[in-house]
């Protein structure tokens, strides 16, 4: 075998690393007494070795790697000749080790900084969310401000019946534009499976039409709620109906009434 096949056989680099037996390090160090291109391409390996665990080491003191460093360089300055040495062993082993910790520590990182990216995103996307309630919170209650404040309102006021005389609430009705807003903050949490309906009513004789349902009636913190337009009414009610509403008022559960 030529000294270029040798070369290029990869038995330098596991001289370099340590991982050769003894006898395999005498055949490459007598290789490298007798061919000169042999020594200059295991010096060239080991400068190579010392670089690369020199870029990826963070935990090593700089004065003490610029030591062992140094000692590497001025070695071979002026080396024509080599023999084995035990040091390769463990010069192999500790750049091996020195490449793991670094990747590691590298990896660590990178986690780290995964995991906080993650974090921000979550608080980033809960608070949107606190936003966007906050608007609407905020929406809800410049409505109710100008339903309260518009002069044009006609405010009927709905009182407590049999079934819950604690109960009232209140219609603000305009009669030009024919919107009904119904304030119902002194009504009782509905019961599952239960909404309040409310009725425009005509007195004489008595006939109900039903403007809308207070759905989602937890969810509204204002307690006011826009109904269907009403035309020409003479009175309002509330009653309580199964979900989805009823055709006609359930009297027993009539819980405000109010003339307007």
């Amino acid at each position: 075998m030529d000294t270029k096949e040798y070369i290029e056989s990869g038995i330098l680099e596991l001289y370099v690393y340590g991982l050769l037996s003894e006898t395999e390090n005498i055949e490459v160090s007598n290789m490298a007494k007798n061919h000169p291109e042999i020594n200059n391409e295991i010096i060239a390996i080991e400068k190579g070795m010392v670089a690369l665990s020199s870029s990826f080491s963070p935990f090593h003191s700089v004065s003490n790697f610029e030591k062992i460093k140094a000692k590497l360089e001025l070695k071979h300055s002026n080396v024509v000749q080599i023999k084995p040495r035990n040091w390769s062993n463990y010069m192999g082993w500790a750049a091996a080790i020195v490449l793991l910790i670094g990747i590691g520590y590298q990896y660590q990182q990178l986690g780290q900084t995964n995991n906080q990216m993650v974090t921000i995103g979550n608080e980033k996307e809960k608070l949107s969310k606190e936003i966007q309630l906050l608007e609407q919170k905020n929406k809800s209650a410049e409505t109710s401000l100008a339903v309260i404040r518009d002069d044009k309102n006609t405010v009927v006021a709905l009182s407590g019946q049999a079934v819950n005389p604690k109960s009232f609430a209140k219609v603000y009705w305009n009669k030009e534009t024919k919107d009904v807003y119904v304030d119902a903050r002194g009504l009782p949490e509905p019961p599952k499976g239960m909404v309040y309906q409310v009725w425009a009513l005509k007195l004489n004789p008595l006939t109900p039409t039903s403007i809308g349902l207070l759905e989602n009636f937890d969810r509204n913190s204002q307690k006011i709620f826009a109904v269907e337009n009403a035309d020409n009414a003479e009175a309002f009610g509330i009653t309580l109906e199964p979900a989805g509403g009823s055709l006609s008022p359930t009297m027993e559960q009539l819980y405000t009434l109010g003339k307007v």
